[in-house]
């Protein structure tokens, strides 16, 4: 089997800058899918390119911490701070998440109201994933495999990232990270989902040049790899992360280097590269359920 590259750019609908990149990584470049961030600011924005970019799949960015929920907070107390925005401190939500009942019922609204959204845009889900990967945590991955599966949507990111790939020692961290994505691979699979044989970028999250673009190239074994970037046409992106460099992450995927380089590979979103078909209808999303 020869390699298949899944090239994606996160945040889409952060911001104008993140989105302009991400429509020229795509028109002038390599990128294939974005994830969508649909309570971000420019998040209307980001739909109205992608409706003029018929071949960019497009995707779900799960949103729960560093941005603003769909829902009302006076509805998700549990996972929103005073000024309405959801809370930044990821450990201590992920123990309320496990110990409350409550909490647990308003991410599952919350996470169900952000499909609803995606679908009400009219864009046809590729994928799911969650910023800053929050989606590992057993419930929120959970919950997101129920309403996703129960909207239709067939394919998710699971980052495991072989270090081998990178020119990096095998470390403890990763092992169990890998370890947990094996186990988490199982349990969509229950809810007929799939996801990408590998994952590459979270090592150099906001700081995957060309150069590491090339290399990665070079090393790739067969099967589906899926490369995730954060491109923008300027570095101080507004609600952006420090120190992230955005214009390389761009540069890279408009290099023409790269662009030779993957010209021989197949390339798309996930569906098309996990071999999936066009979606069946979509149920109302959480109709489905859990698997036993």
């Amino acid at each position: 089997m020869s390699a298949r590259l899944i090239i994606t750019a996160d945040d889409f609908g952060l911001h104008e800058s993140v989105n302009d990149a991400i429509a020229l990584a795509h028109e002038q470049g390599v990128l294939t899918a974005a994830s969508l961030m649909v309570g971000a600011p420019a998040a209307e924005h980001a739909i109205a390119l992608a409706r003029r970019l018929p071949g960019l799949a497009v995707g779900l960015h799960v949103t729960l911490t560093d941005g603003v929920p769909v829902l009302p907070a006076r509805l998700i107390p549990s996972l929103t701070r005073r000024d309405g925005r959801f809370r930044d401190d990821m450990a201590g939500l992920g123990l309320l998440l496990a110990l409350s009942r409550e909490a647990r019922a308003e991410l599952h609204a919350e996470v169900l109201a952000q499909i609803e959204r995606f679908l009400a845009s009219g864009l046809t889900p590729d994928h799911v994933n969650a910023h800053k990967h929050f989606h590992l945590h057993p419930v929120i991955a959970a919950s997101v495999m129920q309403a996703a599966a129960g909207a239709g949507i067939r394919c998710l990111r699971l980052p495991q990232e072989e270090e081998g790939l990178i020119g990096t020692r095998r470390s403890a961290g990763g092992t169990i990270r890998n370890g947990w994505c094996r186990i988490l691979r199982r349990r969509a699979a229950a809810w007929g989902m799939r996801a990408p044989d590998r994952v590459i970028g979270l090592a150099w999250s906001g700081a995957f040049t060309a150069d590491r673009l090339r290399s990665t190239l070079a090393r790739l074994p067969p099967g589906v790899t899926e490369l995730y970037f954060h491109p923008a046409t300027r570095d101080d992106v507004p609600g952006g992360a420090p120190g992230y460099r955005y214009r390389e992450e761009l540069a890279a995927l408009t290099d023409p280097e790269i662009r030779a380089a993957v010209a021989g590979c197949t390339r798309g979103g996930y569906r098309a590269m996990l071999g999936l078909a066009e979606p069946p209808p979509s149920p109302a999303p959480g109709t489905r359920a859990m698997p036993h």
